[in-house]
């Protein structure tokens, strides 16, 4: 539709000439069950919403339009006019002229429920035939369920009620009751359509509540829920859930200042989840992925308290202080990323949660940042779309990394009494990025105007390079720190770092031969080289980390001798963050073609079995699988891989039985085993005949198992369908149609492309499963069909399909593994689509430029081989 897509310039107007004073919205979900014998299933199934909005406008007799997605229009009346839906509705934009100073607009429409996780989302369990409803909007996806001006902006207080079928319990922001068979939920604060929600069904739902009593002596008293789908509830750790839940708000109390605001704290566990959680207030939603089926690591646990932490934190930054536009997204992002894993160190059991963010969350921004589509945190987002794909690594990491140097540069008391300073002068109210700075200005006493143009309002990522110079006596002379940009984005940054030198010492406690920080010093790095005086003096290091404690945003580098300490004992580095710090620049060198992806394997084989880390080695499993795949000789990668099945193979015997290491490396094995030695064992361990003394085989890792085997031919259709009856869930039908799409034949590949490009009878979970299987690297020939296919239906995608299953085609599917020529189709076809939506040429082009950035490292690694 052409209106879908709104504008910055389109919301500006709108909020300068409207101001919204409240909403009342009126679901009847009752049509979500039942349905006539023989009814098709895939046909769009809708309910009825009416929505009752109050407003007011600053130019009474001027007009604007009200959003809404809909199939049709019952009745519309502004001001009691009676208006005629086919002459005022265009499918997405209702057309509102002739204002009155003060209105009241009417809607009752006739909604469609979703199946790609946008709108008011409809699952059907195949376990028991149950149906599940939640509502996912961000950015603009309230539309899709009640009529709204949908810009963040236009803040509003809500009044829910829903009429549901009988035995269903319903939750939205506020506090519900079931009154004359209608679920009625009282009226929220004002807050933005896009945090809304309505989660309907037959959930399990359990609860608690947590308490404190306030400065002026008062209880706060806040119910706490967490619900999931029947069939999920034998596993369901909901205590763990409410314990993190109460660490989170015994913290943020203790240091925001401002008692948390939406009335009662409901967390929902939900069935096809295209997020990891949203932050509704008062109605949290989670991918139901974080209930765990089977046996995982703590790692895991990490991941969901941190995820649990991070949309907590937007109940403040985000929900009750919300930025204008999207513009200004990383205002709760950023903020929530940081805040996590902040909150994460200091108030949970997860004390290591920096170096998981060292490790994997910026690995994640490092990659955006150098990507063609790289932007400052505050990024101009001129649209919808835009906002859509602005949900990446730099508004998340790399903003939360920027924070982290914050803290650092103004010290952790200014920033947080600017961040109360902050909620009180802005509650419930919208902000850009001044409204900020000014007051971290006002606590810390530095220039926020100068840091934030070279963090916030700049892109690229410098590196940061140690030189180093001994006197004969093999001490330093001098230690200076390089700061380097590339050409496209060549802002240096000041930096508030710590440099560490490292040597092996004996040490009492020390394991012999470890190697430990024996000197440090804190230092601001600024412009093109900065000399540490501190350290002039220490004895010769055998390794310098210049971002030690991981303080700043960088690549970093070494100097050879550094470089070749950590060839010759990487696993020697005692302390667990500078290692996870070292593997993590070593990754980066690899990526830049600057370490042949062959040493990072090699690297990989002989010291992450010595990882203590689970988290590290779990990335380090994907790193070494990515480098074999991506980044290695095609020559090499039937070796690489086959060294990496032996040496997985050799660590999983090594393993303690029962250990998370053991489950770590039975995993990674079965993700590179492609022998026939290598398969038999792992159906052995399917069928019992083998045994790995203390591995419990469970449901998922039996999918896990059964995926190479149906990669490689070695499971057919009847197999996973034996299996599907072991677990047919709807977890297992994902696993099974994941595999399905796996196995190697032509036919295979051409039902699974037809049943995503031509088709769209699919969820967003099975679309996601079915491209997941199609792409295997070691079937490059049965897929290479498919990258002039995939060019020619892109624009296509584009139009016909939501964004999100769009987003999951053009990612998904590009022909990374097609080499040279899906470079030169990618060039084409951005050369003959210029015209194309930015949003879509922005996809191309990112995708394009990682099979880019893998041909260089290709090309290293056979010039190293």
């Amino acid at each position: 539709m052409p209106g879908e897509n709104l504008s910055r310039d389109e919301a500006r107007e709108r909020a300068a000439l409207l101001s919204v004073d409240a909403y009342e919205v009126a679901l009847d979900v009752r049509s979500a069950v039942g349905g006539a014998p023989g009814a098709d299933e895939d046909a769009p199934r809708t309910f009825r919403s009416v929505t009752t909005i109050r407003f007011r406008c600053a130019e009474p007799g001027a007009g604007t339009f009200a959003d809404l997605i809909a199939p049709s229009v019952t009745a519309l009346s502004l001001n009691g006019r009676d208006l005629d839906p086919a002459a005022v509705f265009d499918g997405s934009r209702i057309t509102l002229e002739d204002l009155a100073a003060e209105n009241e607009l009417v809607v009752d429409a006739q909604c469609a429920y979703s199946r790609t996780g946008e709108g008011l989302h409809r699952f059907v369990d195949p376990e028991d035939g149950e149906v599940y409803l939640y509502t996912q909007y961000e950015p603009a996806d309230a539309r899709r369920v009640f009529a709204n001006f949908e810009q963040p902006d236009l803040k509003a207080p809500f009044r829910f009620e829903v009429t549901a079928p009988q035995g269903w319990r319903v939750w939205s922001n506020g506090t519900g009751e079931l009154v004359d068979s209608v679920w009625r939920f009282a009226e929220t604060k004002p807050i933005s359509t896009y945090i809304t929600a309505v989660v309907a069904g037959p959930y399990h739902y359990v609860t608690d509540s947590w308490t404190r009593t306030l400065e002026d002596g008062s209880t706060l008293r806040i119910p706490l829920g967490a619900m999931c789908r029947k069939a999920l509830a034998r596993y369901f750790d909901a205590d763990d859930v409410f314990l993190v839940t109460k660490q989170g708000l015994d913290f943020f109390h203790d240091h925001f200042g401002y008692p948390y605001p939406f009335g009662k704290y409901d967390q929902a566990f939900v069935p096809e989840y295209n997020l990891g959680a949203m932050e509704n207030p008062g109605c949290v939603t989670f991918r139901e992925e974080y209930i765990y089926r089977g046996r995982v690591t703590q790692a895991a646990y990490e991941r969901r308290a941190n995820v649990i932490l991070h949309e907590m934190a937007h109940m403040w930054f985000g929900d009750l202080v919300t930025m204008r536009w999207w513009d200004d997204l990383w205002l709760k992002e950023s903020f929530a990323d940081f805040m996590g894993s902040f909150s994460l160190v200091e108030a949970t059991r997860f004390t290591n949660g920096w170096v998981t963010f060292a490790n994997n969350r910026k690995a994640w921004a490092y990659r955006a940042d150098q990507l063609p589509s790289t932007h400052p945190v505050t990024a101009d987002i001129r649209d919808l779309e835009d906002a859509k794909l602005n949900f990446d690594g730099i508004t998340y990491a790399k903003g939360a990394s920027v924070l982290k140097q914050l803290v650092a540069y103004v010290g952790q008391d200014a920033f947080l009494e600017g961040a109360r300073r902050y909620f009180k002068r802005h509650a419930y109210g919208n902000t850009r990025l001044g409204d900020l700075l000014s007051v971290l200005e006002e606590t810390s006493g530095r220039d926020m105007a100068a840091w934030s143009r070279a963090w916030l309002q700049t892109a690229g990522v410098v590196s940061l390079t140690p030189q180093v110079v001994l006197d004969a006596d093999g001490r330093v002379t001098e230690l200076a720190v390089v700061q380097e940009a590339p050409e496209s984005h060549p802002t240096l940054r000041p930096h508030r770092v710590r440099v560490g030198l490292y040597r092996r010492a004996e040490l009492e406690g020390v394991e012999p031969g470890a190697l430990v920080r024996y000197a440090s010093a804190a230092a601001d790095v600024d412009g093109a080289r900065t000399v540490v005086a501190e350290l002039a003096g220490a004895e010769a290091p055998e390794l310098v980390l210049v971002n030690d404690d991981d303080l700043t945003y960088c690549k970093i580098r070494f100097d050879e001798n550094s470089l070749d300490t950590l060839r010759e004992g990487l696993g020697d580095v005692m302390e667990p963050l500078p290692r996870a710090l070292c593997w993590s620049a070593l990754w980066s060198l690899t990526r830049d073609a600057l370490l042949p992806a062959r040493e990072f394997v090699s690297l990989v084989l002989r010291f992450a079995g010595r990882e203590s880390a689970i988290g590290v080695l779990q990335m380090l499993h994907s790193w070494a699988r990515s480098a074999v795949v991506h980044y290695a000789a095609p020559e090499w990668r039937e070796e690489g891989g086959r060294l990496l099945a032996q040496g997985a193979l050799r660590e999983l015997r090594l393993a303690a039985p029962g250990s998370e290491q053991q489950l770590s490396w039975a995993r990674f094995f079965a993700s590179v085993a492609s022998d026939k030695a290598d398969l038999e064992l792992l159906q052995g361990l399917l069928d019992g005949t083998t045994v790995v003394d203390g591995l419990q085989v469970d449901q998922e890792l039996r999918w896990t198992f059964l995926e190479p085997l149906a990669v490689h031919g070695a499971a057919d259709e009847g197999a996973l369908a034996a299996e599907l009856a072991r677990d047919d869930t709807a977890s297992g039908r994902r696993h099974q149609v994941r595999c399905l799409a796996a196995r190697p034949s032509a036919e295979v590949k051409a039902e699974s492309w037809a049943s995503v490009v031509e088709s769209d009878r699919l969820s967003n979970a099975l679309v996601e499963a079915v491209i997941a299987g199609f792409s295997q690297p070691s079937q490059r020939e049965l897929t290479a069909p498919y990258a002039q296919k995939y060019f020619g239906v892109l624009a296509r995608i584009w139009e016909e399909r939501s964004i999100e299953i769009a987003m999951h085609v053009v990612r998904d599917f590009f022909p990374m593994l097609q080499g040279a020529g899906a470079l030169e189709s990618a060039d084409a076809w951005l050369s003959a689509h210029e015209d194309a939506p930015p949003a879509l040429r922005r996809l191309v082009l990112e995708c394009r430029d990682d099979l880019a950035r893998a041909l260089r490292g290709q090309q290293a690694d056979a010039a190293a081989g």
